[in-house]
């Protein structure tokens, strides 16, 4: 039976990052996908400067893998009763399309000594020593990078989320008149919900909107939200995807199996942001792999350290935010502060906190109001 050192079930931004990370630890590298790369992912498409941050740090040339794609410096937030604030953002962030993106990092996965190979993993069995997968390969540690459907989130007896910690968006792209600007639209309409608009540079832009699936989501809704969010606008390409919010994220099991990216439910609930959360928790997981059977704990530990206090500010602010009104008070605080406007960012896009600087903020701007 074939043997692997490491073998990386997804060939996505998370899956790409375990086995560059991998490889720079000296391990053998197979990564299974069951599409052929270049291939669509249904996603916003924007990538936060810290997700280039982590690239950077495995060895990626992030020049190249947005080349083409102009950096999109500024970001409009309308809260949901309207109030608009648009800033320059501290760094800025591309939007590429995943179409692109993933098959450039997989490309400098493959450039590292990872191999690559078509094919559909249907079963996964753990063993002291190593994985069995489908009964062809063995592997001293798996990594689970294999999406929101993840087969090895299922292999292992994890359940999916409850409706209440599941999103669900569509997507398409469209002309566009806001260069240089991405732009985010709540709405108290089923609420919490928004819609979304990325320019990737050549005059079109990424749009979308999403909702919880708790709400009761049908196509048809959420063809409705984009046109009441997005006037006028008629994207093409449209498909839609479900994002397991990190409110319901698994706890990641010791052993030889470790849960990547959207397969571990590492997903913004304010904003629907996974890639950041992918490339870091990917990085991690590749790491760990070298420790063998002890790899679980070691990643859990990694992922409790640098993203521990950040998912529990995200899940409080989630909770908060179901509130439109204090919505609506931090909005106006981002727009009177820059310094609010960056943490608010930071917060939803990266792993930054909910700030002092930001609740004290957002409690003046409720007061004046009153």
């Amino acid at each position: 039976m074939e043997a692997w050192d490491v073998v990386v079930v997804g060939g996505g931004p998370a899956g790409a990052a375990a086995a560059l990370a991998a490889r720079r630890h000296g391990a053998s590298v197979l990564v299974l996908d069951r599409a052929d790369f270049p291939r669509d992912k249904v996603c916003g498409d924007g990538i936060a400067p810290e997700a280039l941050d982590v690239l950077a740090a495995l060895g990626v040339d992030v020049d190249a893998v947005t080349h083409g794609y102009p950096a999109v410096p500024r970001l409009r937030l309308t809260s949901p009763s309207g109030r608009t604030v648009e800033r320059a953002m501290h760094r800025p962030a591309v939007v590429v399309p995943r179409a692109v993106l993933d098959g450039r990092v997989l490309e400098a996965a493959l450039a590292a000594g990872a191999q690559f190979r078509r094919h559909t993993v249907r079963q996964i069995t753990p063993g002291p020593d190593g994985v069995d997968v489908d009964g062809v390969l063995t592997t001293g540690v798996l990594v689970g990078a294999d999406g929101a459907e993840s087969v090895v989130r299922r292999a292992l007896g994890t359940p999916a989320n409850r409706p209440d910690r599941l999103a669900i968006a569509i997507r398409g792209y469209a002309p566009t008149s806001t260069e240089g600007v991405q732009v985010i639209t709540t709405t108290d309409q089923r609420w919490p919900a928004y819609a979304w608009s990325f320019p990737i540079g050549d005059g079109r832009a990424n749009v979308g909107y999403g909702e919880l699936v708790g709400a009761g989501a049908t196509r048809a809704e959420l063809l409705a939200g984009l046109h009441r969010l997005l006037p006028g606008v008629e994207p093409e390409q449209l498909r839609a995807h479900r994002l397991p919010l990190s409110t319901g994220r698994p706890r990641q099991p010791d052993g030889r199996v470790l849960l990547a990216g959207d397969a571990a439910s590492l997903i913004n609930p304010m904003t629907g942001e996974g890639i950041f959360y992918a490339v870091l928790s990917g990085a991690f997981a590749g790491a760990a792999a070298a420790h063998g059977a002890q790899a679980g704990r070691v990643f859990r530990t990694a992922l409790r350290q640098r993203l521990g206090t950040h998912l529990r500010h995200t899940s409080a602010a989630s909770r908060l935010s179901s509130r439109p009104w204090l919505m609506d008070a931090a909005f106006g605080a981002a727009a009177a502060d820059q310094r609010v406007f960056d943490d608010v960012v930071a917060l939803g896009l990266a792993d930054g906190r909910l700030t002092a600087r930001t609740l004290v903020s957002a409690v003046g701007t409720l007061s004046r109001r009153r």
